[in-house]
């Protein structure tokens, strides 16, 4: 097989070599054979590269989320290094404080007057920006390239403006006018530098609420000068507060305070005291796991770590919750805002995980729901996720059974198969929630009806055959009993959708039916098989329908009974198994209890025509058959496989069997002659 890896290969150069080197059929035959084994291996070897490739692929892919993961935890380790040597930088300048006051005042009276400058822009060209910029210190501006994180093209043309504690993320339109898009905290969104590649550069990866945005920048310098102010935005009240904190009279002076409270009276000394140690006290009360909590959980969530963020967003709950804590702490009411702003943004993260979960196949969306579902349940929000989950569901459901249908697959123990595994995944997922459980009732009947209504319109459709009916319907009721076993009983439902189609089918089979057996032509004479094979047949078959009519057989190749009679016979039997599998639901007895008894009414009033020679005998031989042979046989089957006895046929039997008296004799030609 090494012609077949050659790159100069020949289908019609192999062709001919295969027949001149091959003698007679047999030598094809196992050539074939061979090539097709060749095929199948090849095969096999393909698929086993592209699962190898593709588990390679997501292997790697995992590791470049992890790797991003692990820079913007360094990111954020570097902010934290560079704010602690702002904080040791600040501490040693303390002795030129008396310059920096002169200079402040300076720069304070710079950074009001351009505040101004800038709110006002923001406000002129802005399209759409209805926020409020007062009391906000602007930091820079400038404009940007939004890049395609995947392939790194050009998106559209931005505009930043950035204030101490809002970035605004505007959009540049063609007439170069800005058209207002978003806006975020400085606070809650982080800096990555991206190193310069051979088609990518002067771009950062900002990580926002929403996701991850790459920027790029047109020179190096402006790169560098965003990172920095978007840095300084980040802490801009830390660098406040610690300017706050320090004394903002020179040495000296203090020095001086110091020694007019040594010679003060001591009647002044406990009334100073309390007022300014007592916010230092308060203070230095709350935890410093307590103050950052809010940032460790958006940070926690940016890197998918959703179950310690609904960890701490617990624990930070709960200590806040103790009302000795909370009369503790100065900012208790200003961090529970926060911490519920970071709960109300996880659940928004895991509703959008929940819902993007979905799946072709059903066992992968519920494997991959699995996660942020538990997170939602333990965090009270059970009926949100409940209807989420229940929203995927549907529409891998529904895929299942569209493609189910293309290729000619069973659709219905696919879909009750699949309706049991989401209910057993739903019941675990949310035992302890009554409320969620009818919402899964609510979802069952839904689903039910747009089942029922695609089995109508693909399968039930206007002349379908009874057998066809009976084999689709007893497809759909044995998987359907299955689902009792989760305490989930929807039969009866079923049934009742159903039915109106089922009548009609039912009555439209009548009609054809008892069309047939007015159409049929009877030369009312005993059958001849024409051979012993075919008789031989005919007997068998009818003995797998239950029916004996060897004591019928005259000769080596009669029978005597009509050909009509035995169609029916056959065609009779048959038709009552079929209704006998669609009798196991109650509603549709009366209707084939109706349907047999005309069909055999039909069947037994056949008479001859009036100008046809016959015997009469004969023709009451054939009714008295198929009243006293096929007529029990029937109601035995009819019970066996539906599981109720049919009253209609049992009083039908009785009526005509009172009606058949004895056998009338034989008519015979008398000759009259006037000789002698």
């Amino acid at each position: 097989m090494k012609e077949f890896d050659d790159i100069n290969f020949s289908v019609d150069k192999y062709t001919k070599e295969l027949t001149r080197e091959c003698v007679g059929g047999s030598d094809l035959q196992q050539r074939k054979k061979e090539i097709e084994a060749y095929n199948e291996q090849t095969s096999a070897t393909l698929k086993q590269t592209c699962k190898k490739n593709y588990m390679q692929f997501i292997q790697t892919a995992k590791e470049i989320s992890h790797l991003e993961s692990e820079m913007y935890q360094l990111s954020h380790i570097l902010i934290e290094q560079r704010n602690i040597l702002a904080s040791m930088t600040d501490g040693k300048t303390s002795s030129h404080l008396k310059a920096d006051s002169i200079e402040a005042e300076n720069s304070a009276a710079t950074e009001d007057v351009e505040n101004s400058h800038a709110t006002r822009a923001v406000k002129e060209m802005v399209q759409g920006f209805n926020g409020n910029l007062e009391g906000k210190t602007f930091l820079n501006e400038g404009a940007l390239i939004e890049l395609d994180g995947n392939d790194y093209r050009p998106i559209q043309r931005v505009f930043f403006f950035l204030f101490n504690d809002v970035l605004i993320v505007c959009k540049v339109k063609h007439d170069k006018r800005l058209e207002f898009l978003t806006e975020y905290d400085p606070k809650k969104i982080a800096v990555i530098n991206i190193k310069d590649l051979d088609g990518v550069k002067n771009a950062i990866n900002i990580i926002t609420p929403d996701g991850s945005k790459i920027y790029q920048s047109i020179t190096a310098a402006g790169k560098s000068e965003w990172i920095e102010k978007l840095e300084e935005a980040f802490r801009f009240d830390q660098q406040k507060k610690s300017k706050k904190g320090q004394a903002p009279q020179p040495p000296n002076r203090a020095k001086q305070q110091q020694s007019q409270s040594k010679s003060a009276t001591p009647e002044k000394l406990p009334e100073e005291s309390p007022t300014e140690r007592q916010p230092k006290s308060l203070e230095d009360e709350t935890p410093e796991w307590l103050s950052t909590a809010s940032e460790e959980i958006q940070t926690l969530v940016a890197q998918r770590h959703f179950e310690d963020a609904q960890s701490l967003i617990k624990r930070t709950q709960e200590f806040l919750r103790l009302a000795e804590n909370k009369k503790k702490l100065l900012q208790a009411d200003n961090i529970d805002a926060k911490v519920k702003q970071q709960e109300q943004k996880l659940t928004n993260v895991l509703l959008q995980e929940l819902s993007n979960s979905h799946n072709r196949n059903l066992q992968i969306a519920l494997r991959s729901a699995r996660r942020p579902l538990k997170i939602l349940v333990e965090m009270g929000r059970s009926r949100q996720a409940s209807a989420t989950l229940l929203k995927v569901c549907t529409v891998s459901l529904r895929v299942a059974q569209r493609e189910a249908r293309r290729n000619n697959a069973e659709i219905s123990e696919l879909f009750f198969c699949d309706l049991t595994q989401v209910a057993c995944d739903f019941l675990s997922a949310f035992e302890q929630q009554p409320a969620c459980v009818s919402a899964l009732v609510v979802w069952c009947n839904a689903e039910l009806q747009y089942f029922a209504s695609q089995l109508i319109k693909h399968y039930l459709t206007k002349g379908t055959s009874l057998e066809a009916v009976a084999k689709c319907v007893e497809r759909v009721r044995k998987p359907a009993t299955k689902l009792t076993e989760i305490g989930l009983d929807i039969s009866y439902h079923l049934e009742g959708l159903l039915r109106t189609t089922l009548e009609s089918l039912i009555e439209e089979c009548k009609q054809r039916l008892l069309d047939a057996v007015g159409r049929t032509e009877e030369s009312w004479q005993p059958y001849n098989l024409q051979t012993k094979s075919n008789l031989k047949r005919l007997l068998l078959e009818l003995d797998a329908l239950g029916i004996d009519v060897r004591s019928q057989t005259t000769g080596d190749t009669w029978l005597n009974l009509t050909q009509s009679t035995l169609v029916f016979i056959r065609q009779f039997l048959q038709l009552t198994e079929h209704c006998g599998c669609l009798a196991k639901g109650e509603t549709l007895l009366p209707s084939l209890e109706k349907l047999l008894r005309d069909l055999f009414l039909a069947q037994h009033a056949l008479k001859p025509p009036s100008d046809m020679a016959m015997d009469p005998n004969f023709v009451i031989k054939n009714k008295i058959f198929l009243v006293d042979n096929l007529l029990p046989i029937a109601i035995e089957k009819f019970r066996k496989t539906s599981g109720r006895q049919c009253e209609t046929l049992r009083e039908l039997h009785t009526k005509l069997s009172r009606q058949h008296g004895a056998p009338v004799p034989r008519q015979r030609s008398v000759y009259t002659t006037d000789v002698f």
